[in-house]
């Protein structure tokens, strides 16, 4: 396809706008990809992998204690959702000046001192809580969202700065994969360290921050900034200039992502709430498998679908639309069966795997949708509206479980129809999206 010149047409292509941009990167960067192949590319891939997976215990883990909070602080039941609400509102507004910053300077150098911050903050958290302290343990936690907003966000623009083509999409898959393996370990982690004390999980997981820290120094070779970049009043018009020609289907795409995990986490939410009670009466480790059974749907399939897309823009228009289709009629489906534990999880799970379906999808074509230089920034807006998607998540499933059970899954099944809506009439990438 010929790439039009005058940029000023508002009717620019969604499969030229993305080649420009991804054969303009590839020819600069295409030196030091060279040189990632083997071994070399498989231990980079770990050490991306870490970012996501640390952001993501350092909140999952959490989940199943969150009764346990309740009881030992004598909190209410939404102020122990403030310990995942809070930590995800304040990386949902800082996630963009990570992103700008990430632009401004290399990816590294937000993610390395984030990533001390994160498991400082842990560290802080815990004492609140060995404190018997709700208020040192709640502003920890809003520190510890400071530092996740330059983690797993721009990992995601690293990888559309290290990578082209089908090994980018593989690498955005296995990203996702692995924030969904943290999801999956993380409940099960979490009451695994709640066994030997029910605040255990603040103080372990900065030692996976550690690790991944260590990983991201040592193993991760970032391409070098060709030029400078320009100022911020350039660097903004041209973030806006970007959604004046891609927003028809860039903003649904923000929604669907954001949608997804506001879905997510409010299950598990409501999982770990309902598993302690009556009848079931599920605590400790059992639970934290229970509520590793969807995730370990939304893993297989996010791997998977990453591995397989390879930039094929009407394969993943298909993959979206059919997982926004699996979502909608299962959560709708859960409505005839909170009764029924196991057909409840299992339609949960299919859910999931709609999810596993959808995002690296999203992923992939919001990464490659610009250059390089500006490729921080958009990704971070993504980034910021799914942290708020999973700070709203515990509180509003909170809130609607004391009106009724079932008014939850028949919101969440109508917001996955309408998402489905637009998808389907505004995201039409063509053939080749790179």
């Amino acid at each position: 396809m010929e790439h039009t010149k005058n940029k000023k047409l508002l009717d620019i292509s969604f499969e030229s706008e993305m080649d420009f941009h991804d054969e303009k990167d590839e020819k600069k960067s295409s030196g030091s990809k060279g040189k990632s192949s083997g071994k070399g590319l498989l231990w980079q891939f770990i050490a991306i992998a870490s970012i996501p997976l640390v952001m993501v215990l350092g909140n999952s883990m959490l989940v199943p204690i969150l009764p346990d909070l309740e009881r030992e602080l004598g909190v209410s039941q939404f102020q122990s959702s403030l310990v995942i609400t809070l930590f995800s509102v304040t990386a949902g507004l800082f996630i963009p000046i990570a992103g700008y910053l990430s632009d401004r300077f290399s990816r590294k150098a937000v993610i390395i001192p984030s990533l001390i911050v994160y498991g400082a903050a842990g560290i802080l958290a815990g004492f609140g809580a060995v404190w018997n302290s709700y208020t040192i343990l709640i502003i920890a936690r809003a520190v510890q969202g400071l530092g996740a907003a330059g983690t797993a966000p721009i990992a995601m623009a690293l990888v559309g700065d290290l990578y082209k083509g089908g090994t980018e999409s593989k690498a955005l898959g296995l990203t996702e994969a692995s924030n969904g393996t943290g999801k999956v370990l993380s409940p099960i982690i979490g009451s695994l360290f709640a066994m030997i004390v029910w605040y255990a999980p603040f103080f372990a997981f900065p030692v996976f921050c550690v690790l991944s820290l260590l990983a991201v120094i040592f193993i991760i070779k970032e391409p070098k900034k060709e030029k400078p970049m320009t100022g911020l009043k350039k660097y903004l018009h041209t973030i806006g200039d970007i959604f004046q020609k891609n927003g028809k289907w860039l903003v649904p795409s923000f929604f669907a992502g954001s949608l997804a995990l506001f879905i997510l986490f409010g299950v598990l939410f409501y999982l770990s709430d309902i598993l302690e009670k009556d009848p079931y009466n599920i605590d400790g480790v059992l639970k934290g498998a229970i509520l590793a059974i969807p995730l370990l749907g939304l893993v297989v399939t996010s791997y998977t679908t990453g591995s397989i897309i390879k930039k094929n823009g009407i394969l993943m228009r298909k993959l979206m639309n059919i997982g926004l289709v699996i979502m909608s009629v299962s959560l709708a489906l859960t409505i005839f069966f909170l009764d029924r534990i196991y057909i409840f999880i299992g339609l949960l799970t299919l859910s999931s795997v709609g999810t596993g379906l959808l995002v690296p999808c999203l992923n992939t074509m919001i990464t490659g949708s610009v250059s390089k230089g500006e490729r921080g920034m958009i990704t971070s807006l993504y980034s910021s509206l799914r942290f708020l998607g999973v700070a709203a998540g515990p509180p509003l499933f909170g809130w609607m479980m004391e009106k009724s059970h079932k008014l939850i899954f028949i919101s969440v099944s109508i917001l996955s129809a309408v998402t489905l809506a637009l998808v389907f009439f505004l995201i039409k990438p063509d053939k080749k999206v790179s």
